[in-house]
C-alpha cells in the first residue's frame, strides 16, 4: 500500500472516524470538543516561523516538556506550536504551559487528521521552520507536507519495538519513504535504530541518543510536600503502595492483591490510579462494588485511617501520587498493553514493581532489572507477596530505591544530544 491509497482510504474510512469519534465523546465527553481542529478548521491564531512539536497524549507530553522549556531557552524569538491527539493531552499541556509566563510563546490545538489537504492547511497556518515529533506517532502525509515545503522533520525520543517494526515492514511501500523523509531519528537504543535504518530510514540520519526520560529531574519540593500530606493524614507510619496507570482487567488483580495485603496489614492503603480519565467512574464503583473503603482524591478530602483505597482521578498529579507512596506498581503491564513509563517512581527513589508485558519499554526494563531496581510479578498473589516482603524488609526496599536512581544518574545526557541534533538541523536550513 502507498500514500496515495492509503490517502485514499483514509478519506473512505472518515464515517468510520466520525463514528469512533462519537463513542469516545460519549465516554469523555471532552472528545465532542475543538473537532474543527482535527480537520484544520477553526485554528487559534498562531505566530509563525517556529518549531512545531506533535506528542500524541499525557505521556507524551509530558515527556517533551524539559525539551520544550530547553528550546524556549535556546530560541527565545521562536513560538512553539504544541499538537496532540487527546483531550487529556490538551488538558496536560495547558497545564505545563498555559501560565502567563508562556503567554505567546507555546501555543497549541490538536493536530489534524493525516489528511493531504489537513496537513497542509495546517502548515500554511504555522509555518515552522522544524518539526519535532515525540516517540512514534508517525503520519505519512503530514511529513510528506513537511518534505514538500523544505521543513526538516525529526523524530524525537524515538522507539520501534519489534512488534511494531513488524508492522512497518508489512506496509513497506507506505512506511519506506516516510522514514526516509525524515531527516534526524534520535533514537533511544543501538536496536531500534537499526530496525529504523532496516526499514527505510537513511543511516546518517540515525543517531542513538538514549531515552530523555532519564533527563526526568524532581522539584524537591514535591517530596516535602509529600511528606507534610502523609503527616496530615497521621498516615507516616502507615503503609501506602501505589498502583499507577492501570488498564481495564488489571484493577481487579490489583484490588485481589490489596485484599491480600489488608489480611496482615489492616491498616494498608492503596493508591488506585486508571490510566485513562473515562475510567474513573467505573473504577472508583468497583472498588466499593468489591467492599474496599474508597476516598476520591478529587474531593479533596483527607484520607482516614478509615480509607482503604484512595482514588487518584486526578489529572497532572501522578509523581506527586507516587511521592506519597512507599512502593509502587506501574499498570499496562499485566495485561498486554506494553507498560508504562518505570522511571518516574524510579526517580523519586521508590522500588519499582511492574507485570511481565512490558515490551515498550523493554531496554529500560532490562537496565532497571539487571541493576535490581525492578520487580516483576504475574498476577494477584505474586504482587501482595512482592509489597509485602518490601514492607517487611526495609533493606531490601532501600536497596531498589539506590538501584533505581543510579540506573537514572548513569544514563542521563540524551535531552542534551537531542537537542545537538535539533540544533544541527536549524542551523542547515538558515
Amino acid at each position: 500500500m502507498n500514500r496515495s491509497l492509503y490517502t485514499l482510504l483514509f478519506h473512505l474510512g472518515l464515517p468510520l472516524v466520525a463514528g469512533r469519534l462519537a463513542w469516545r465523546a460519549w465516554q469523555a465527553p471532552a472528545y465532542a470538543k475543538r473537532i474543527g481542529e482535527r480537520f484544520a478548521l477553526g485554528l487559534p491564531p498562531f505566530k509563525t516561523g517556529g518549531i512545531w512539536l506533535h506528542a500524541v497524549s499525557v505521556g507524551e507530553s509530558i515527556a517533551a516538556a524539559p525539551l520544550v522549556r530547553e528550546l524556549l531557552m535556546r530560541y527565545p524569538d521562536m513560538p512553539i506550536t504544541m499538537t496532540c491527539m487527546t483531550p487529556t493531552g490538551s488538558e496536560r499541556i495547558q497545564a505545563l504551559f498555559g501560565g502567563a509566563e508562556y503567554a505567546g510563546r507555546v501555543q497549541h490545538c490538536y493536530l489534524p487528521y493525516d489528511l493531504p489537504w489537513a496537513a497542509a492547511r495546517f502548515l500554511k497556518r504555522v509555518q515552522p521552520k522544524l518539526a519535532v515529533i515525540m516517540e512514534t506517532e508517525l503520519w505519512p502525509n503530514h511529513i510528506h507536507q513537511c518534505a514538500k515545503r523544505g521543513i526538516p522533520v525529526a523524530l524525537a525520543n524515538a522507539r520501534l519495538s519489534e512488534r511494531s517494526a513488524r508492522g512497518y515492514a508489512r506496509f513497506a511501500k507506505l512506511t519506506a519513504p516516510m522514514l526516509a523523509e525524515l531527516d534526524l531519528l534520535a533514537v533511544q537504543t543501538a536496536l531500534e535504530a537499526e530496525r529504523f535504518r532496516s526499514l527505510g530510514a537513511r543511516p546518517e540520519c540515525v543517531e542513538v541518543t538514549g531515552s530523555i526520560k532519564f533527563d526526568l529531574t524532581i522539584d524537591p519540593d514535591l517530596l516535602t510536600r509529600a511528606a507534610a500530606l502523609r503527616e496530615q493524614w497521621q498516615a507516616t507510619q502507615r503503609p501506602v503502595w501505589i498502583a499507577a496507570s492501570t488498564h481495564a482487567g488489571e484493577d481487579e488483580i490489583v484490588l485481589a492483591a490489596h485484599r491480600e495485603l489488608l489480611k496482615h496489614k489492616p491498616d494498608a492503603l492503596l493508591i488506585l490510579v486508571p490510566r485513562h480519565p473515562e475510567r474513573f467512574n467505573a473504577v472508583f464503583e468497583l472498588c466499593q462494588r468489591q467492599g474496599f473503603s474508597t476516598l476520591r482524591r478529587s474531593t479533596g478530602e483527607a484520607v482516614q485511617v478509615t480509607d482503604q483505597v484512595l482514588l487518584g482521578d486526578t489529572m497532572g498529579e501522578l509523581l506527586f501520587l507516587y511521592a506519597l507512596a512507599d512502593i509502587t506498581f506501574v499498570g499496562g503491564s499485566l495485561v498486554a498493553n506494553g507498560g508504562h513509563n518505570l522511571l518516574e517512581p524510579a526517580a523519586l527513589g521508590k522500588p519499582v514493581l511492574s507485570g511481565p508485558h512490558l515490551f515498550n519499554f523493554l531496554d529500560i526494563a532490562a537496565q532497571l532489572r539487571a541493576a535490581g531496581a525492578l520487580s516483576e510479578v504475574a498476577d494477584a498473589d505474586a504482587l501482595a507477596q512482592r509489597v509485602a516482603q518490601l514492607w517487611r524488609e526495609p533493606e531490601a526496599a532501600q536497596a531498589m530505591r539506590n538501584a533505581g536512581l543510579a540506573v537514572m544518574q548513569a544514563n542521563q545526557g540524551a535531552l542534551a544530544r537531542l537537542l545537538a541534533g535539533l540544533g544541527q538541523l536549524m542551523k542547515s536550513k538558515q
